[in-house]
């Protein structure tokens, strides 16, 4: 179950809400939304997260603009999603995600620095988050934001896993093909999975492009990975 936890940011609170595993502390993690907001599946997310013994925040990025959610299961959720996105200051979410990287850290029921994990817009942000901060580990789900994010490659120093799949209707193979060399170059912690067959916004089973078999995968890849990164 989650409970409410505001962000202080320099323009006031950031709604966040926080997950606690059994143990009720433990290594944190920050989880940053797709474009639908801090839906039910980022919340299901969350949940397996703390499950898997995380203190996982979640902060509502959008809390700037008149609405925050999308429902994937609208037929133009995609168009909402997009223009919602589309009134996003960059840089103000940039510093939102920090702000709520810098107050996950300082909590009492986090041991260690916590790893940044995110979906589709989220997974560009924590890339972000990553070269701002000092995470224990970096995933990134399909980050749509990642080609125009690459001059910040030798910033992202923690361990990082990221995941596209084959048929990505917005990230092509050349452009992950273009991506994947940048963050592998000079023998850098990364790892760079792809799950043939999918689209993007694989891992969301409240949307149309959910691909079981790549979810499943990806889950479990991020898992391990985190388990090695970050052990609980």
């Amino acid at each position: 179950m989650n409970t409410r936890s505001p962000v202080p940011t320099p323009d006031g609170e950031m709604t966040g809400y926080m997950w606690l595993p059994e143990a009720t502390e433990g290594p944190g993690i920050l989880l940053l939304q797709e474009i639908f907001g801090v839906s039910r599946y980022i919340q299901g997310r969350a949940a397996d997260l703390a499950a898997a013994g995380y203190v996982v925040l979640a902060p509502e990025l959008y809390w700037r603009l008149d609405r925050q959610r999308v429902d994937e299961a609208a037929p133009d959720a995609v168009e909402q999603a997009m223009a919602l996105a589309g009134q996003l200051d960059w840089s103000a979410a940039v510093g939102d995600a920090v702000a709520a990287f810098t107050q996950l850290q300082g909590m009492d029921e986090v041991r260690t620095a916590p790893a940044v994990v995110g979906f589709c817009l989220g997974g560009g942000l924590a890339f972000n988050v990553a070269a701002e901060t000092e995470p224990a580990a970096l995933v990134s789900y399909y980050g749509s934001a990642l080609p125009q994010l690459l001059d910040l490659v030798p910033r992202v120093t923690c361990p990082s896993l990221h995941h596209f799949g084959t048929s990505d209707d917005y990230l092509d193979a050349r452009t992950v093909e273009t991506i994947s060399q940048a963050l592998t170059a000079d023998g850098r912690p990364t790892r760079v999975e792809l799950y043939d067959g999918a689209n993007h916004a694989f891992d969301n089973h409240d949307f149309h492009l959910y691909h079981p078999e790549a979810s499943r995968q990806a889950w479990g890849t991020t898992v391990g990975f985190l388990e090695q990164h970050l052990p609980v």
